[in-house]
């Protein structure tokens, strides 16, 4: 069970999303906070990752958000600190699985059913139709969720 403030972030998330963020803004300005970030800096550092990263339908963008997350919380800043590196790409694999085990994937394009790519950058209006033929708001909401749910295991 997630804390109030960490149920609010994954709420946020998804409010974020649902007022015209893309999937990956959506995750990382909802807890950009918490690692100094300013928000409209955490927009612009995770903007190009939705859509499967640049609307090419591949790894998902609430996925890559988390896993810039991931990065802000324990990414190593010295190059040869091998074992800091290998904790960050253990977290990164674990939040990987776990996102996969919940979704079924972490491709955009099967997330969303597409059989290849649809091949442009164009973003598509925010209808409330678009929202009805996209699990994006259920791939926010698992991806924020499972951020919080790491952030509380860590303090524990």
């Amino acid at each position: 069970m997630l804390s109030n403030e960490m149920q609010e972030r994954v709420e946020r998330a998804v409010s974020l999303f649902k007022s015209g963020y893309n999937c990956s803004q959506s995750v990382v300005a909802a807890f950009a906070d918490l690692y100094g970030v300013e928000e409209q800096q955490a927009l612009r550092m995770s903007a190009s990752f939705g859509g499967g990263i640049g609307r090419m339908r591949q790894t998902c963008g609430a996925a890559c958000g988390m896993f810039m997350l991931a990065g802000l919380d324990c990414g190593t800043t010295d190059p040869k600190d091998r074992e800091a590196k290998s904790h960050n790409y253990a977290v990164v694999q674990e939040l990987a699985r776990q996102f996969k085990e919940t979704t079924g994937s972490l491709i955009c394009g099967e997330l969303l059913g597409l059989i290849q790519p649809e091949g442009s950058p164009q973003a598509e209006a925010r209808t409330p139709e678009y929202y009805q033929k996209r699990p994006c708001s259920f791939m926010v909401e698992t991806a924020a969720k499972l951020f919080a749910e790491y952030v509380e295991n860590k303090k524990q």
